[in-house]
């Protein structure tokens, strides 16, 4: 059931149908093309199975990870719905088409030692099993809102079916090491990045008395830094395939890019802040455009990195099945290359809204800044984990960035209510009124001051007064969650179990395809 701000899509929805039929018509288009491609040759069935399961991969792909670069875009009203689904699918396409001919190594040989699997037959079984596997875990987790790594998760299903044939051994323990320190890095990078770009931005401008000129002398400063970032990233991410460049070219290229952008909106911004007034709302729409382009620049390093875990088992099913010579493998490549760039984007469009609620509404709310430190966090994490050699993945980044950005506004506002109320229970008659006047000096200085007066507080005889059990209590009445612990957990708990889950299923179905014999090559 698709829904979008409590709005429910009814099963007996005209619409609700429409989605799936549209779903089947791809499918029936998959399957057409590859008989139209393929009719009289070997292995001619296994190819039409196998690219209707790669269909179904990209679907889920697009419908679950679609929320991580526009969901925050929408929670901040940046864009509305409709219109963030569009733009996601069209550099999703993008993407996928133009940058995404390069398959991910890691999918195809890193993680098992595919010599040790058998022949041709094993090889193609544990490739079948693992797309089946990968796409089902993925409707699973989409369907209950729940954001999980696609690379994860067919790597979890390699590992699984593979496994199941050659037992521990095939396993490629160094690579599957560096991925399970992906898993934990890549949150606690974004995490803490991105509430590090928060607090800079509060500290340096939203807390500032005069906003107006701390947005004139800084904006064009945070806006440079992504264009830094973003460039840098597309260098070494989303054109890799195209457009081979060294993480210091990148690097350069991005510095000057960063600057350049720097150079001409400083100008710009300091009209703007002339028009407008003095108030944090004002400081948000600066970063509307800046929004707009990470997020399609996202979109389309998105494509064309993970397309990859929809095709990369179907690359390998032809390398397995070359010298058995049984099929026309020139025409292969591009075509389930075609299949996942338009699957992709599909599935954003029929099936990714109830992801992009998760990310935009259900975990905390959104402004525009926090939408700006939360993608601009994403780059930063994986140029940092480029230069560590390590792999990240971009939907762990996103959710941790997050769910930092809301822990540290719950720190903060703690932190002031308990001193408010600290205050305001020991007034007296006496001192009420000096009381008064420092929680009214409090809220109108700026934050250099408040943490002055702050300091000034904490060195007086009421705090002093105040003892560690008081403190405590305070500080449980005015925790404010706004970060939702429910969904916290959940998507914590479905992170923990998306490799071995995705392995379960994937041993089961290559038991159940060996088994049987349904599959058959020649």
């Amino acid at each position: 059931m698709q829904y979008f701000r409590g709005k429910s899509l009814s099963s007996y929805h005209p619409l609700y149908y429409l989605h799936h039929l549209i779903a089947v018509v791809f499918f029936v288009a998959i399957a057409f093309s590859s008989h139209l491609f393929f009719n009289g040759m070997g292995g001619h069935d296994l190819i039409l199975m196998t690219a209707i399961i790669c269909g179904y991969m990209a679907l889920n792909i697009g419908a679950n990870d679609a929320g991580n670069n526009i969901g925050p875009l929408v929670g901040s009203a940046v864009i509305t719905l409709s219109g963030a689904v569009v733009l996601a699918a069209i550099f999703e396409f993008f993407g996928a088409f133009l940058a995404g001919s390069e398959v991910i190594s890691t999918i195809k040989h890193g993680i098992v030692e595919q010599q040790q699997l058998g022949g041709a037959r094993e090889i193609v079984l544990v490739m079948i099993s693992a797309l089946l596997a990968s796409g089902l875990w993925l409707n699973i987790a989409t369907a209950t809102g729940t954001p999980v790594s696609t690379t994860h998760t067919i790597v979890g299903a390699v590992l699984g079916a593979g496994i199941t044939i050659g037992g521990a051994a095939v396993v490629n323990w160094q690579a599957l090491g560096t991925i399970t320190i992906s898993w934990i890095l890549s949150p606690l990078l974004g995490s803490a990045i991105a509430a590090l770009l928060l607090y800079l931005i509060k500290r340096n401008i939203t807390y500032h008395t005069d906003m107006s000129r701390a947005t004139e002398r800084l904006v064009p400063v945070f806006v440079g830094l992504m264009a830094f970032t973003f460039t840098t990233y597309l260098l070494t991410k989303g054109l890799k395939s195209s457009w081979r460049t060294e993480l210091d070219i990148a690097l350069l290229c991005g510095l000057s890019v960063g600057l350049g952008i720097f150079l001409i909106i400083k100008p710009i911004i300091k009209q703007h802040v002339a028009l407008l007034p003095n108030t944090k709302s004002a400081v948000n729409r600066h970063f509307n455009i800046p929004l707009l382009i990470a997020a399609g620049l996202l979109s389309f390093a998105h494509g064309s990195n993970d397309v990859a875990n929809a095709i990369g088992p179907v690359i390998a099913i032809k390398e397995a099945l070359v010298s058995d010579q049984s099929i026309n493998h020139s025409a292969l490549p591009t075509w389930v290359l075609l299949i996942g760039a338009i699957g992709i984007p599909l599935g954003i469009v029929l099936y990714g809204k109830r992801m992009i609620k998760t990310i935009g509404f259900e975990i905390t709310e959104f402004d525009q800044i926090r939408a700006f430190c939360v993608v601009t966090s994403v780059t930063i994490t994986v140029l940092f984990a480029s230069l560590l050699g390590i792999p990240v993945s971009s939907t762990h980044t996103t959710v941790g960035a997050i769910f930092g950005i809301g822990f540290l506004r719950e720190n903060l506002k703690k932190r002031y209510a308990v001193s408010m109320e600290i205050l305001r229970r020991h007034a007296t008659k006496q001192n009420q009124q000096e009381i008064d006047k420092f929680i009214h000096q409090f809220k109108e200085s700026s934050f250099h001051e408040k943490g002055k007066l702050l300091k000034g507080l904490n060195e007086s005889d009421i705090i002093s007064k105040i003892t560690e059990k008081d403190r405590k209590s305070l500080n449980k009445l005015h925790r404010k969650e706004l970060v939702k612990r429910s969904t916290f957990i959940r998507i914590l708990i479905a992170w923990v179990i998306t490799l071995p889950v995705a392995g379960l299923l994937a041993s089961l179905i290559y038991t159940l395809l060996n088994s049987t014999n349904l599959l058959t090559i020649g």
